[in-house]
């Protein structure tokens, strides 16, 4: 009895035929379940071993689409540029601009005023009893007034007329390019004697050799895109804000999260953002509602220009914040967020880019936008690099501030958001791989420093043997460095590498450095390759660090009396 039959209710009897034809197509409709059951199995098999055997496939397909479906979730921040249709025209503007802004035809632009004036000032010297000029000047400055009217349509095509006409320094320069060409045509047509019919007109053309004159105020147009043109320089391909008569190397990381370079005065303003924009943009587009996180420990400002919201966190340049100073900047900035729904912060430190990115990145996972650090790091590279401009990536690059990053993850997602035990530890020896060619060879040449609280604690000679022993396996290409004397680490830890030869020294003015905590050393024992070691993860040393260039740290308990 089949578990359908089993399960109806009992009825009355039938007679023999009738229920003959029953138990008959019943026998039909069993052979077709049966049928049916087992062409399902089949599919099913089919399908779970086809499965199965794309899962891996599938699995980084997955991972890859949702991380694209959060990208661009965030990505509807504003680009601090004007939205343009993928035409010819637009893209003839962006192959324009950059001609037009970039350093040497601004040089040269100056470069022509001051012949000019200084060609003007001769004649006006030489020829002041006579209207007429010398033809040969006239010429040349009709091809200056020519190049500079080209300059301002140029100008106005790449940057818009609206745009280009909202600033009045600009309108000002359009009309002394317009007026001083009219002027060196009129005195043209005088030198090839259309006036003798009108000698009174002559005369009246006498004060307009003065007037020629209001081209030299043009170096202040010119001094004004040569600090733009600068200003882009020092910044690079960054993401700018271009709009709204800014143009600040600032970038909406997320519609509450402005990443941005350090806002300066005086000499500084002329090639980084000028602090008094920074104020002016972020008091027109965010009123009371931001907050300055300055990360500089180099550089301060006078908080007043932010209306004293500015919270300060002392990180050097190219190093990393300690595992406490993240934790108060999640606190703090939490608390400014959950203040208000139009909050917005603003992270900078010099360049906006290793510091700031580092701070950006633990809150987007602070806040559950990114659950890894990965996928935080990828996605701030991608908001602050403007791909339009080069291909430099402008993302946090130094290997210990990306580990810091990968540390916040699993405090958040595994201690959940507590700092993980102490575990004091001492350095028992640091071990250097593929040491040939690096410096000497052999070791010798380096010295060691251990800092711990920014205060250097250890500090080692390899070749005078002071705090250390060395020794040098030739067949293994390797140095291993035996510390004597290597006080209690805990915490943040820093070992800085340097060296009596000539190698390359790029951030922290040392060959090579890094950072780690002690509460994430497992095994006590810390291995790092070249690409997770500072300064040698740059491709521009690989012909020294090769590439299975590495550093190992083997650790030992303290001494209980420690």
């Amino acid at each position: 009895m089949s578990v359908v039959e089993y399960l109806k209710p009992e009825s009355k009897p039938e007679d023999t035929d009738s229920r003959k034809k029953k138990e008959h197509v019943v026998d039909i409709e069993a052979s077709k379940e049966e049928l049916t059951t087992k062409t399902d199995a089949e599919n099913k098999r089919k399908s779970f071993f086809k499965i199965k055997s794309s899962s891996s496939f599938r699995a980084s397909i997955s991972a890859w689409h949702k991380f694209q479906k959060k990208m661009s979730s965030l990505l509807r921040v504003d680009d601090g540029v004007d939205q343009e249709s993928d035409t010819w025209c637009q893209n003839l503007k962006g192959r324009i601009r950059p001609c037009v802004m970039s350093f040497p035809y601004r040089i040269f632009g100056v470069s022509l005023i001051f012949v000019d004036v200084a060609l003007l000032i001769v004649i006006l010297v030489t020829t002041s009893k006579s209207i007429r000029i010398p033809f040969a000047y006239r010429v040349v400055s009709l091809l200056i007034a020519l190049f500079f009217l080209f300059d301002v349509l140029l100008r106005i095509f790449a940057e818009g007329f609206r745009n280009y006409f909202s600033i009045k320094l600009n309108i000002l320069d359009a009309f002394i390019v317009v007026g001083t060409l009219m002027i060196d045509i009129v005195y043209i047509y005088v030198n090839t004697g259309g006036v003798k019919q009108i000698p009174r007109l002559a005369i009246l053309l006498r004060p307009l050799r003065i007037i020629i004159l209001i081209r030299i105020f043009r170096l202040a147009v010119q001094k004004k895109q040569l600090e733009k043109v600068t200003r882009r320089m020092v910044s690079e391909n960054k993401r700018r804000f271009q709009k709204d008569g800014f143009d600040l190397d600032l970038t909406y990381v997320t519609a509450r999260i402005i990443a941005m370079s350090f806002p300066s005065s005086g000499k500084q303003s002329f090639y980084r953002n000028p602090i008094g924009e920074v104020v002016r943009f972020l008091d027109t587009k965010h009123g009371n509602h931001y907050k300055v996180y300055n990360l500089c420990s180099e550089k301060d400002y006078d908080p007043k220009y932010f209306h004293y919201r500015v919270e300060r966190i002392f990180i050097d340049d190219h190093n990393v914040p300690s595992l406490n100073e993240i934790l108060k900047f999640t606190a703090s900035v939490r608390d400014w967020m959950q203040l208000d729904k139009q909050n917005i912060i603003v992270v900078h430190c010099k360049g906006g880019k290793g510091r700031t990115g580092t701070m950006v990145c633990i809150w987007l996972i602070a806040s559950n936008q990114f659950t890894s650090a990965q996928d935080s790091l990828k996605y701030f590279a991608e908001r602050r690099t403007d791909k339009g401009s080069g291909s430099k990536y402008q993302g946090v690059e130094t290997p210990s501030q990306s580990r810091y990053v990968g540390y916040f993850e699993v405090i958040k997602n595994k201690y959940k958001w507590n700092l993980p035990a102490k575990n004091p530890l001492k350095i028992k020896t640091i071990k250097i791989f593929s040491i040939q060619g690096v410096g000497k060879g052999n070791g010798s040449d380096l010295e060691i420093e251990i800092i711990l609280r920014k205060q250097v604690v250890f500090h080692c000679e390899c070749q005078s043997s002071i705090n250390c022993k060395l020794f040098h396996d030739v067949d293994a290409n390797s140095v291993i460095i035996g510390l004597e004397g290597c006080p209690v680490l805990c915490g943040d830890v820093k070992v800085k590498f340097l060296s009596s030869s000539e190698l390359p020294k790029l951030y922290d003015d040392c060959p090579f450095f890094f950072w780690f905590n002690t509460a994430f050393v497992e095994n006590k024992r810390l291995y790092l390759p070249r690409s997770q070691l500072d300064n040698p993860h740059k491709a521009k040393t690989w012909k020294i660090y090769q590439e299975d260039f590495a550093v190992e740290l083997l650790f030992k308990e303290p001494e209980p009396n420690c």
